[in-house]
């Protein structure tokens, strides 16, 4: 928890939020995979890309 609060102190100082939505889609993209990685959705998850 203190990483984040820590990448959320250093985005707020240095004025990089537009890192925001890329640091997002990368924990979104990631759960994605752990979640779907050995399941019956896979095949479906990868027409999608």
């Amino acid at each position: 928890m203190s990483f984040i609060l820590e990448l959320w102190k250093f985005l707020r100082v240095r004025k990089k939020f537009w890192l925001l939505p890329i640091i997002l889609m990368m924990v979104v993209f990631g759960g994605l995979i752990v979640l779907v990685q050995g399941s019956a959705v896979a095949p479906f998850i990868y027409t999608i890309f």
